[in-house]
């Protein structure tokens, strides 16, 4: 993708993002090639610090910057570092390589024989690995892998962590201290998303149009009073089920149902932030704007 390319697939899945400094010129190809590229590389920075912009930006003495393409703060919030080559795969396994080329399971890796710098994308996640990224990182993180897949082409199987490629002892994306994430779970995740996420495909241009059907209503918006600790209502529950089908499932164990919970409220704050909104819009109770986005 080129850096114009790239910002279209942000907007197409409807990601929340923010270029920083020359970003689109930002990047290491003067130290050999980037490209073709083949996947994309999901790394933790080590770090819960709110603001790693710079550091991913410059880097350090020994391993200078860009370090990523893309950084994901702890709000969902791609921050876009650089575009071209960038110091964030290092040597990996060749057979790995295969595999993601193959889009197949992901084999052992045993080696470092071959430049993942010019292989794949890489975001970096603003978290220290010791524990789970957020909710809306994850969110975001899906949302990312399908909008690459999705001008690529590529099934889930493009998707590897940094652990999976031939660093020992790395365990990146981390879940928990010395842990690394389940992989095979999280392209399970990001092949439901790609399902999902992609645009429905045109008729034949051959076959005669049919009038494209009006789309339905937005049901109005009952008020906000139906939607605070304790109620119990109607309104609770097709929220709950619009949240489900706009991918925020994995919020409920049970349900969703009439009852206003802490879980309802936690997939609504969830999904107001995956449209960019932050502080009191994103409260995690609905508003109109949310019941029209969540009904749309």
């Amino acid at each position: 993708m080129t850096a114009a390319q790239v910002v279209a697939q942000l907007k197409k899945f409807g990601i929340p993002f923010k270029e920083y400094k020359d970003w689109k010129t930002h990047n290491r190809d003067h130290k050999g090639k980037w490209g073709p590229v083949h996947g994309l590389m999901v790394h933790h920075t080590g770090s819960d610090a709110k603001d790693q912009r710079e550091l991913l930006y410059k880097g350090y003495a020994d391993l200078p910057g860009p370090l990523c393409h893309f950084g994901l703060a702890q709000d969902g919030t791609i921050h876009l570092i650089g575009w071209g080559r960038a110091n964030h795969a290092g040597l990996g396994d060749d057979d790995v390589l295969d595999a993601v080329i193959a889009e197949k399971a992901i084999p052992k890796d045993n080696e470092s024989n071959t430049d993942g710098n010019a292989r794949f994308y890489g975001v970096e996640i603003w978290y220290s690995g010791s524990h789970a990224m957020s909710n809306e990182q994850y969110a975001t993180l899906r949302l990312l892998a399908a909008a690459i897949c999705d001008f690529h082409d590529w099934n889930e199987q493009s998707v590897i962590g940094h652990g999976e490629w031939g660093s020992p002892g790395k365990w990146d994306p981390g879940i928990s201290s010395g842990k690394m994430m389940d992989m095979d779970a999280v392209r399970k995740d990001i092949k439901a998303t790609i399902a999902k996420g992609k645009p429905a495909s045109k008729p034949p241009t051959s076959k005669p149009s049919t009038p494209a059907k009006p789309k339905p209503t937005v049901p109005p918006f009952p008020g906000r009073s139906y939607f605070r600790p304790g109620a119990k209502n109607k309104y609770v529950t097709q929220v709950g089920a619009q949240l489900v089908k706009k991918g925020y499932g994995r919020f409920y164990k049970v349900g969703p149902g009439p009852q206003w919970t802490a879980v309802d409220r936690a997939a609504v704050k969830a999904f107001q932030r995956a449209q960019g909104w932050t502080g009191q819009d994103a409260d995690g109770y609905p508003g109109p704007e949310t019941w029209k986005r969540l009904f749309s």
